[in-house]
């Protein structure tokens, strides 16, 4: 093949830079936006997103796995002229499964709308149908995304990504924003919103936050429309990398029904895990209002007193407390997704080495690439995700403002930094499972979380000691269930012992280390400088002494620090 593939190592540095910047245009759009429609609008704008996650697992998620699959399994053994047969089916395939992902949401809109919002369901429709046809163009960008991962060449896939989130960044945000200037013109001018006629400039505030969330997400859409476009011009300019004479020298090509059943095969089981993990959302979405809304029915008093001095003042009179409470979660959620997203960065890039490893019965390539993956998740996750928890309030401070409730959006966020170690370890455990051909058991382990996560929502949203802190630990629980029972199926399907202990111990000490630095940095300075700088500080630091730590103890995983020095006698030599 042309020279466009990239090893495991070149292919997750090019995936974790497209995630980083990706990230980066992501706070630029979610922390000002967060400021704009306040936890009440971030409701309406996590609300949609809620619905559209469990149908885009169905239509979308689970395909550029098992694309990516199929493609460097076929790769590796030489049947070029399968590899674009799976690319002419996926097409046809995804466009079908698209267009039903959007129908389907456009019907599920209503009623989904009428029991997430207790009776104002007006208020959520919008976001919801501005967000609809992405599910379309999402689908048909996981075509693309997983063809090219599974050639190994992940330069498309980051593009694409980068590309989508600025677009994110400049519509969305500049839709929000012109929608909530237009509001606040009709209001001054006839004291009505949308025609409505409003008692007060508060009410007025908050009726124009519906049509602002769903501008933001209209955002969202226009960026999967340019991202699919990208990839779509970019395979007809450069192809596949596939020589014709790999062509020739390759057998005769399958059958596409038989390549089709693979596929579907393949793709159903990573669909239905990935819809087992966003049904949680849903659970969070439907039942988190509805729990709060019983609670404030039944002891609002205990609920404001908890809560005393957080809660604004019109909120309250309006009733809107629940709504508010579940913008906080959504706003922590925000930080708490970026974990994750960095080690499924690893599990994409690792996925084809593994399936080619897996498919010559390399056993000790087979381990080297699984203890690899697991060692850098790790190092990754561990001091991310203590370091949220531990500095949740000055975070939160720092990224939404005063007037977002930092102190409530803290507390959900100091059990959900726990939950990113584990989510993000799980994330790449369950890669793993795809690479060796079993991605049924992600599926069921994904389930066991689902139940977890839902008996545990039952029980404690109610609680008026817990509310919407419940739902933040039912996700530290699920996911903690979902890494314990991931990491022994791995075990008993490959055979391979993964030493737990010794590959998290040095993560572990670094990230403890880095976080005792980090609350003595913005202790001593939060007297002294503004928030922002106290924080830069001490993450800065943090980083700093957990990068001293593992360059002390050696913790870089071996196969890479082996790359890094042949790769300096190399340059030497030359």
């Amino acid at each position: 093949m042309k020279t466009r593939r990239q090893g495991f190592l070149k292919g997750a540095a090019i995936l974790m830079g497209a995630v980083v910047i990706v990230k980066l245009l992501g706070a630029f759009f979610k922390i000002p936006l967060s400021w704009i429609l306040t936890p009440v609008g971030m409701s309406y704008f996590g609300s949609a997103y809620s619905l559209y996650f469990p149908i885009y697992s169905l239509s979308a998620a689970g395909f550029p796995v098992a694309i990516s699959r199929l493609v460097s399994e076929c790769c590796a053994k030489g049947r070029f002229r399968d590899v674009r047969i799976i690319h002419q089916i996926s097409v046809k395939l995804f466009l079908c499964v698209g267009l039903f992902g959007f129908a389907l949401m456009l019907l599920l809109a209503p009623p989904y709308a009428q029991l997430s919002s207790a009776g104002q369901a007006r208020s959520l429709l919008p976001a919801i149908w501005a967000l609809a046809p992405s599910i379309f163009f999402c689908s048909m960008i996981s075509v693309y995304r997983g063809f090219y991962e599974g050639l190994r060449d992940m330069v498309p896939t980051a593009v694409s990504q980068i590309l989508e989130a600025l677009c994110r960044l400049v519509f969305g945000l500049g839709f929000s924003i012109k929608t909530v200037q237009i509001a606040a013109e009709e209001y001054a001018a006839s004291k009505t919103v949308w025609g409505v006629s409003q008692p007060t400039e508060e009410y007025a505030r908050l009726a124009a936050l519906p049509m602002a969330a769903a501008g933001a997400i209209f955002g969202v859409t226009i960026g999967s429309v340019v991202s699919f476009f990208y990839l779509w011009c970019h395979y007809r300019k450069t192809g596949d990398g596939i020589t014709q004479q790999q062509i020739m020298a390759s057998p005769e090509a399958s059958e596409p029904k038989l390549l089709l059943k693979n596929l579907w095969h393949m793709a159903l089981p990573v669909a239905l895990g990935s819809l087992a993990v966003n049904l949680s959302t849903l659970a969070d979405a439907a039942w988190l209002n509805a729990g709060l809304r019983i609670l404030m029915g039944k002891n609002a008093a205990s609920l404001l007193t908890q809560y005393a001095g957080e809660l604004p003042a019109e909120v309250i009179r309006l009733g809107e407390v629940p709504s508010y409470l579940y913008g906080c979660f959504t706003n922590a959620t925000t930080l708490f997704l970026l974990i994750p997203t960095l080690t499924q960065a690893l599990g994409v890039s690792a996925l084809p080495n593994v399936t080619a490893a897996w498919a010559a019965g390399s056993k000790k390539q087979i381990a080297n690439s699984l203890k690899m993956v697991f060692s850098v998740a790790a190092l990754l996750a561990i001091p991310a995700g203590l370091g949220i928890s531990f500095l949740a309030k000055p975070i939160c401070t720092f990224l939404y403002g005063l007037q977002n409730a930092p102190g409530i959006t803290g507390k959900i966020l100091f059990y959900l930094g726990f939950a990113a170690i584990f989510s993000a370890l799980g994330t790449s455990v369950n890669s793993l499972l795809q690479a060796v051909g079993r991605a049924d058991i992600p599926v069921k382990i994904l389930g066991a979380g689902l139940l977890v996560k839902v008996i545990m929502n039952w029980i404690l949203v109610p609680m008026p000691q817990w509310n919407v802190l419940g739902a933040a630990l039912s996700t530290l629980l699920s996911y903690f269930v979902i890494l314990v029972l991931g990491l022994h199926f791995l075990h008993k399907v490959t055979g391979i012992q993964m030493q737990i202990f010794s590959l998290l111990w040095k993560p572990i000490l670094g990230g403890i280390c880095c976080v005792a630095v980090a609350l003595a940095v913005e202790k001593t300075l939060s007297g002294y400088f503004h928030i922002s700088i106290t924080v830069l500080a001490a993450i800065f630091a943090a980083v700093i002494v957990y990068l001293l730590i593992c360059v002390i103890l050696h913790a870089l995983p071996r196969e890479v620090a082996k790359k890094r020095r042949f790769r300096e006698k190399k340059k030497g030599c030359t």
